[in-house]
């Protein structure tokens, strides 16, 4: 765990360039494939075009995601605002599943049962898809690039960090991204094969293809939120960190229990009981667990500290729920 005075910049910072940026090119990407579907009839291409006006409107979603889940602790919501930010991400999610997925599998199914057959100007889809990989590929970067650097602050694999990051909009741009850089691949092969064959087939296929792989990319990122919103707690190196944190303060002489629980993107929720040094009166107990509450918050991550003084009989701590996920 890293001790840094809380900044709402510099928590969120990061995560809002990566989805404006994925915004921004999502937008353009949706424009042109429109175009070359309208003006082509290829329905992996037509997938294609559905599949980033999703990612588009998702991006939407997990703008707000960002902008509301950002919001610190008040008095309505002590613990802060940061489980909004899953609630706006699962509602992106289901937006790729229903406007990328359904309508991506449902295209190419009735263009393969109905033998309908694209256009012969083949050298505007190419063109398009190459423009698109371009652009996605600028948005796949900057989501690479924050999670590269976050999986090394905390000592994690990059996937592993990728898949369990309590950033939601992080994940969210970093599926998408990977999914449309795929699907841009399975688009431009269809289309290629309908060219060398003649057989419209494989282009239906290509957008049956490309809607099942946004419907399992939508049902990852629907379970992750669903994770996060029903209370996450901690990793083992989490929780191994916290027990560490508050053993090492002064006053602190053995800690016998400490639960972690997610309350937003990087923001925890601690509640542990703990043996203090000596034998205090109650009321200096009281405002020495009130000062190394306050002294654990001082770190970013921690939203809010919950210390008691453990019972007298009470056992040892037990271990952390076998969880590999980490800030």
């Amino acid at each position: 765990m890293k001790s840094a005075p809380k900044s709402e910049a510099a928590e969120g910072g990061e995560s809002l360039r990566t989805v404006v940026i994925a915004f921004v090119a999502n937008l353009g990407v949706a424009i042109a494939k429109t175009f070359a579907a309208v003006f082509t009839g290829s329905a992996s291409m037509v997938a294609e075009a559905a599949h980033s006006w999703a990612d588009t409107g998702n991006e939407i979603f997990l703008l707000v995601a960002n902008r509301r889940g950002s919001r610190g602790p008040d008095d309505r919501r002590p613990l802060g605002y940061g489980r909004e930010t899953y609630f706006w991400s699962t509602l992106a999610a289901i937006g790729l599943f229903v406007a990328g997925a359904a309508v991506s599998v449902w295209h190419g199914i009735t263009s393969l049962l109905a033998g309908e057959s694209s256009s012969e100007n083949y050298l505007v889809a190419y063109v398009v898809l190459a423009i698109a990989f371009l652009l996605e590929g600028v948005s796949f970067l900057q989501s690479v690039r924050q999670i590269r650097g976050e999986a090394a602050e905390y000592h994690r694999d990059f996937l592993d960090y990728a898949l369990e990051t309590s950033d939601p909009t992080l994940r969210a741009v970093f599926a998408e991204d990977s999914a449309a850089l795929i699907g841009i691949v399975i688009a431009g092969a269809g289309i290629g094969l309908h060219q060398l064959t003649g057989n419209a087939a494989f282009d239906a296929i290509g957008s049956i293809l490309v809607g099942i792989l946004l419907g399992i990319v939508a049902f990852v990122l629907i379970d992750r939120n669903r994770r996060f919103l029903t209370g996450e707690p901690g990793s083992r190196a989490l929780w191994n960190a916290m027990v560490q944190r508050i053993e090492g303060l002064p006053e602190v002489a053995s800690v016998r229990f400490v639960r972690i629980e997610f309350v937003g993107p990087k923001q925890i929720y601690v509640v542990a009981s703990v043996d203090l040094v000596g034998d205090f009166a109650e009321s200096r107990i009281a405002h020495t667990l009130r000062r190394l509450e306050r002294e654990l918050e001082t770190n970013r991550a921690v939203v809010d500290a919950v210390l008691t003084v453990a019972e007298p009989d009470e056992g040892d701590i037990g271990d952390v729920n076998a969880v590999e996920n980490l800030t």
